[in-house]
């Protein structure tokens, strides 16, 4: 190949070259135009191929619920026709029974869930819901007590009437005695004489009778007798209305007509000062309102909580505590077994088997113990708390007891080189179990031990 030939070869190698150079940029130039002018159009078409993607799955989910949901009919529906040909060959009493039954198991596990419920609901907010009942039923109930005494005091128009009740060679007093089985005082004390009986409807009944006889001024054996009558005859219907009031307050009225006398009979009857009517119709107050706030059966607990001192009217008559005279009482009168276990386990004569005699005992003490619900002689207050610091006072590493708060808590001061920390909790319980085995209180007493740690040093 000679020299023209080699040149002319070069030239037309460069030649196709920059031909292909310049053909590759002006398709790479025209491909990048049909893209910017095209990438609009297809970002909108890939966004619409993603929505009928998933438009496409949410119809096959919804299809496949569906077809569950169809199976789940189907299987409904075959079992419905399966009932109906099951009931269609039952009697008309196989069917009553079946319907009764069904409707008893559903009503049974509706009530153990509600149980469950309130079980739950009790245990997340006992303490703050017990002291907000407590308070609050003691706070609408507040009511005035008179003072417990076994003397009625009769007045006189003058002295010379003392004579007539004693009458000649004593006759009179001695034949009011007998009629009305009261003692008669009569002493120095001018203008009055002293009625003394533990029988309380027995001494109101024989005050009647002197206070009837001092204002006619004729006093004879015959006549006492015909005042004793109309005497009793008062007592006994002023009795049975208080009887009907307080039942009419508790809202009770199925209680049987042979206990109304022996409900009015508390009337007259008072514990510490407290009138044991008014505390029944208290105690029954405070049940019905915990029981309501407690989702419980309020009527029940009411009537037990009012019944609960009836055995106080009959204590005088009968053998044995006023719980198991007023247990034995109530079931003597056909009262539901729950009032009965309540009675006779308010004070724990009996272990407390029910909700009804828990919040019987509960309410119970709210309105014993309330301030100023009772009150005690002050030879008797005296005695308490001498008996109180006596108590605390006996154990051994004990230094200083002092009865606060009107005997309501004993502070004991422990000597801290005998007594160590544990022991001190140790004879706070002692103190409180021997409180409540050998004394009689209203209310409760907190017993406070307080053990002082004390470092000596001394320097020379």
């Amino acid at each position: 190949m000679d020299f023209s030939t080699w040149d002319l070869v070069t030239w037309l190698t460069i030649m196709t070259v920059v031909v292909v150079v310049v053909l590759a940029a002006v398709i790479v130039m025209l491909l990048s135009r049909l893209r910017r002018a095209d990438y609009g159009p297809m970002r909108e078409l890939n966004r619409r191929e993603e929505q009928l993607d998933r438009l496409e799955k949410q119809l096959a989910r919804q299809a496949k619920a569906l077809h569950d949901k169809q199976q789940e009919l189907d299987e409904a529906e075959a079992e419905r026709l399966n009932e109906l040909g099951r009931i269609g060959e039952l009697t008309p009493e196989d069917a009553r029974a079946e319907l009764i039954a069904r409707i008893e198991h559903d009503a049974r596990l509706r009530g153990a869930q509600l149980a469950r419920e309130i079980e739950l609901n009790a245990r997340r907010d006992a303490e703050d819901k017990a002291r907000e009942i407590v308070v609050g039923a003691i706070q609408r109930l507040a009511s005035q007590a008179t003072v417990e005494s076994s003397v009625a005091v009769v007045a006189l128009p003058g002295e010379e009437m003392k004579g007539r009740i004693i009458g000649r060679e004593g006759r009179n007093i001695r034949a009011f005695e007998q009629v009305t089985g009261v003692n008669v005082m009569i002493d120095d004390t001018p203008g009055s004489v002293l009625l003394s009986s533990f029988d309380p409807v027995r001494r109101e009944t024989a005050r009647a009778t002197l206070e009837d006889l001092v204002a006619d001024g004729r006093i004879h054996p015959a006549r006492i007798e015909e005042a004793y009558v109309r005497a009793k005859r008062k007592t006994d219907e002023a009795a049975l209305r208080a009887a009907e009031d307080a039942l009419l307050a508790v809202g009770i009225t199925d209680l049987p007509q042979g206990l109304l006398p022996v409900v009015g009979a508390l009337h007259y009857r008072t514990s510490y000062g407290q009138n044991v009517l008014a505390h029944s119709v208290e105690s029954a107050e405070l049940a019905g309102l915990m029981a309501t706030e407690l989702g419980l059966n309020a009527e029940t607990c009411r009537r037990a909580a009012f019944l609960h001192d009836i055995g106080k009217a009959m204590t005088h008559e009968a053998e044995g505590s006023h719980a198991r005279v007023g247990a034995e009482l109530a079931r003597r009168y056909g009262e539901h077994p729950d009032v009965v276990h309540a009675i006779e386990a308010h004070h724990d004569e009996v272990e407390p088997r029910t909700v009804e005699a828990l919040l019987t005992q509960a309410a119970d003490a709210i309105s014993g113990s309330r301030p100023g619900a009772r009150r005690e002689s002050l030879e008797a207050y005296v005695k308490r708390l001498e008996r109180l610091e006596q108590l605390a006072s006996a154990l051994p590493g004990v230094d200083k007891v002092f009865a606060m708060q009107a005997g309501r808590e004993v502070r004991v001061m422990v000597q801290p080189d005998v007594v160590s920390d544990a022991e001190a909790a140790a004879i706070a319980n002692d103190i409180a179990h021997r409180i409540q085995t050998e004394l009689t209180y209203p209310g409760s007493i907190k017993v406070v031990v307080v053990r002082e740690s004390r470092a000596t040093a001394l320097a020379r």
